[in-house]
């Protein structure tokens, strides 16, 4: 008897959630479909500002970026073994260094991270300090 009403709680249970998940789904989409109209509203209005501070951006990106690099210790990183049949680490190693194909050089900050990928992999690199 005590399975026999275990049974029918799941079952009445399964049924209960069947019948509230379609309300709740129906719910989100019209609350998607009013909220969307205000949404376009409000991207295209900034579309027009956003042009002419584009201009200003990329210079204030190069100027950035000189003063933070003026200081900084690089390394450059030369994958010469292939990294076909690897294992899967060092071939993670070998993409968390940015190089992607053989006799690909690419400079690296000269961080304990980038340093531990480095000695993981030592074998298939050649490393020069830039």
């Amino acid at each position: 008897m005590a399975d026999e009403e275990k049974t029918e709680k799941k079952s009445a249970a399964k049924a209960a959630a069947k019948k509230a998940a379609p309300k709740k789904a129906a719910a989100k989409k019209a609350a998607a479909k009013k909220a969307a109209p205000k949404a376009a509203a409000k991207k295209a209005a900034p579309k027009k500002a956003a042009a002419k501070t584009e201009a200003a951006k990329p210079a204030e990106k190069q100027a950035a970026a000189a003063k933070v690099d003026a200081g900084v210790k690089r390394l450059r990183v030369t994958l010469v073994r292939s990294k076909n049949g690897r294992l899967k680490s060092h071939k993670a190693c070998v993409a968390g260094l940015g190089l992607r194909r053989m006799h690909q050089t690419v400079q690296v900050i000269d961080t304990p991270e980038n340093r531990g990928m480095i000695n993981k992999i030592q074998y298939m690199l050649n490393v020069e300090e830039a």
